[in-house]
């Protein structure tokens, strides 16, 4: 295979993880798939996982405690995941606001938040478990909102709408990829929900590895094996901030590893023949972990051109990084045009060091 051909089947990756599936699944949006949903009250049981949340878990619970969803009908239970602050005492003593409503699950040791997910589904009562973070502010008809998609019987899971203030370089991935998700919802089942919000059908639940990093794609995925649709629910809203770069990067070295992950853990997501959502599971998720190496091989193609061809192509390439560790190293905002390119970078930086982060540790990856 000559370089120029090697560039062209390494474009064509970063093209198709990038551009080409968010256009096939935008174009199979202009047909969606309808949602018989409407207004139901089953019992509902709202699920916190908290480790060291004393400065947040407060708020949250008043925030919860404000849903338009009828009180009488939810249960709010908070696992305490070995917190060495004062989480448990804090949570507890939001019952002067909750009543017996609130149930505080003090877990001895930090084992991590598939086991203490595990502890309070185990707890729960609800028809319909509601999975929500310490820390993100929700919409008052959040619940509201993510039930009324079980009316229709051939919904399993739903997820919120994640907002990220903030004008750091996630944010506006950020909403790239919430533009993906309402797509693929709208052409039948989305990939993935957010950890922040989302709801599923108790009968759905199996309890989680406890290594289980991804909850948030391997609780929705089970939910598609099972023959269920995932949808997005774009009036339940979970409210956060875009964390910078830097951050981002940790927090995408661990999302990114748990891709390969999920599917040590449930194998059955690789087999076509068993996953509805296989498709949109390779096109989605694991494309996006062979950009890296698309991009490494597009820069050594491009430098074995014959010129003109590669002093334009390179030296795009070039540019492109340069305007990423600029911004990276620097102190300033800069362009745009900077930040995409950093973001990029980042991006596919994480999705490396959480492929050897994976072969180094398996399926028992630490949270």
């Amino acid at each position: 295979m000559g370089p120029g051909t090697l560039l062209l089947v390494a474009l064509a990756v970063i093209a198709y993880a990038y551009v080409g599936y968010p256009a096939i699944v935008w174009l199979r949006a202009r047909r969606p798939l309808p949602v018989a949903r409407r207004p139901i009250r089953p019992r509902v049981s709202i699920i916190i996982a908290a480790w060291n949340e004393a400065r947040a878990i407060g708020h949250k619970l008043q925030d919860l405690a404000q849903q338009s969803y009828p009180p009488e009908l939810t249960e709010v239970i908070v696992a305490c995941d070995g917190s060495t602050d004062d989480t448990p005492a804090r949570a507890d003593a939001m019952r002067r606001l909750l009543g017996r409503r609130l149930r505080v699950l003090t877990l001895r040791e930090h084992r991590g938040k598939a086991t203490a997910l595990n502890a309070a589904v185990a707890a729960a009562t609800g028809e319909v478990l509601v999975f929500t973070d310490a820390r993100q502010e929700l919409s008052h008809n959040a619940v509201e909102s993510l039930v009324e998609n079980f009316a229709d019987a051939s919904v399993g899971a739903v997820g919120g709408e994640l907002v990220l203030a903030g004008d750091a370089p996630a944010g506006a991935y950020w909403k790239y990829e919430a533009a993906i998700r309402r797509w693929e919802s709208a052409a039948g089942s989305t990939i993935g929900v957010s950890g922040a919000l989302y709801a599923l059908r108790r009968e759905l639940w199996q309890p989680l590895p406890a290594e289980t990093i991804l909850d948030d794609v391997l609780v929705p995925m089970r939910a598609r094996l099972a023959g269920k649709r995932v949808l997005l629910e774009p009036l339940a809203k979970a409210f956060d901030r875009a964390a910078e770069n830097k951050r981002e990067f940790m927090r995408k070295v661990r999302t990114l590893s748990g891709n390969f992950q999920l599917l040590a853990l449930e194998p059955a997501l690789a087999m076509p023949w068993r996953n509805p959502s296989w498709f949109g599971l390779v096109s989605h998720k694991l494309m996006r972990l062979a950009v890296p190496y698309a991009m490494v091989t597009a820069l050594f193609a491009a430098a074995l051109l014959p010129e003109p061809w590669r002093f334009v192509l390179l030296g795009v390439q070039l540019s492109a990084y340069s305007l990423a560790f600029a911004r990276w190293f620097g102190r300033g905002q800069g362009s745009k045009l900077a930040k995409l390119c950093e973001t990029v970078v980042v991006l596919n930086a994480a999705a490396v060091v959480g492929t050897f982060r994976f072969l180094r540790h398996g399926r028992r990856l630490q949270w």
